[in-house]
């Protein structure tokens, strides 16, 4: 039995640019689990935003792999995971939680949903996002991916230029459905007169408008909307979703935030207990990370599973896109398979 792990740095096909930063390279660490001839494997996305980047990750992983002992014990790994690291570091225990699942699903010939006992619903449509940038490059992008055939673009704003930015891209793209995701960037005062905007333009959901912790602007705000508020910066722990119903519609679940799938799992079942909608999310992760909360997808309201479509070197293959829709995956485990590339960067114990 072992664990091990390696670093791979994934790069953008071109700079992808939030509120907050922008980035072209994105570290990623993939951890596998063998044992009996049978190997899991798991993909940690830190995101510098809830405490985590490549140092940590790699820091972190030797203190933490000696919880993964019998992959069958997921109450067990999990509880072994929060004693060592209660509030830290999910998408180490993410990349852990998902070699464990593998494991389990190869060892009874199944994918990991069939496992889970989930069923092979049809996924709802993903959102392909349209980075922040100069707007001629954000018309030229929605452009691009309409003619690709996407029919859901998700907006990144955050400026003082965003009613122009979301006017631009509903005349460049009239058809399309648009939703907008402000990366908790605005005021309050912003986000009300945004509300206008978002109508003439049709927008289907509004994703973090306002600073994480502040609830009482959200509940006020979605008060008067029209279109739902969907919290993500404000979901930091499954136990958050109870705290967020009153000042939310939904909420956007990724897997590297929460800890794993099954505390994704967790999240969206206490999400429908308190009417909540649900979208999947995800970081800019390889096709095996998107297989993960694929296979949650098809519970969900919305998906926004993008991230290895905005790759230029993704590592994995065998997820089944056609343009923005994507099949339930079908193979044994995650259903990806390692393709053969350039090992960028690496470290193995």
């Amino acid at each position: 039995m072992s664990v091990a792990w390696e670093t791979l740095e994934l790069h953008t096909a071109q700079p992808f640019g939030i509120a907050r930063w922008t980035h072209s390279v994105y570290p990623r660490t993939f951890v596998t689990f063998t044992k009996g001839g049978l190997t899991g494997r798991g993909e940690a996305a830190p995101n510098a935003f809830y405490g985590e980047t490549r140092g940590t990750v790699e820091a972190v992983l030797p203190l933490l792999q000696d919880a993964l002992q019998d992959p069958w014990d997921w109450q067990g790994l999990q509880g072994a995971l929060q004693a060592r690291m209660p509030h830290d570091h999910p998408s180490v225990k993410c990349a852990l939680e998902m070699a464990a699942l593998e494991w389990c699903a190869l060892r009874a010939g199944v994918p990991v949903w069939r496992l889970l006992g989930l069923s092979a619903a049809a996924l709802p449509e993903s959102s392909y996002t349209v980075s922040l940038g100069e707007l001629d490059r954000m018309r030229a992008d929605a452009r691009d991916a309409v003619e690709r055939g996407h029919k859901v673009l998700k907006v990144k704003l955050g400026t003082e230029r965003d009613e122009a930015i979301l006017s631009a891209l509903r005349e460049e793209v009239p058809e399309v459905t648009l939703r907008v995701d402000a990366n908790a960037a605005w005021t309050r005062s912003q986000a009300r007169r945004m509300l206008d905007v978002l109508d003439a333009a049709r927008v289907e959901l509004l994703e973090q408008p306002l600073a994480a912790g502040d609830l009482e602007g959200h509940a006020a705000l979605r008060a008067v909307s029209k279109v739902p508020v969907v919290a993500d910066e404000s979901l930091h722990h499954v136990r958050d979703v109870v705290a967020l119903a009153g000042a939310f519609d939904g909420v956007n679940l990724k897997l590297a935030k929460l800890g794993g799938p099954l505390q994704a799992l967790q999240a969206l079942r206490l999400a429908r207990a308190h009417h909540m909608q649900v979208m999947i999310g995800c970081m800019i992760e390889s096709s095996l990370g998107i297989s993960a909360a694929a296979h949650l997808a098809g519970l969900c309201d919305w998906a926004d599973l993008d991230g290895a479509l905005l790759l230029a070197d993704d590592p994995f293959g065998g997820l089944a896109w056609q343009a923005g829709q994507l099949a339930q995956p079908a193979g044994l485990g995650w259903g990806v398979q390692r393709l053969e590339m350039q090992r960028l960067g690496s470290a193995t114990p």
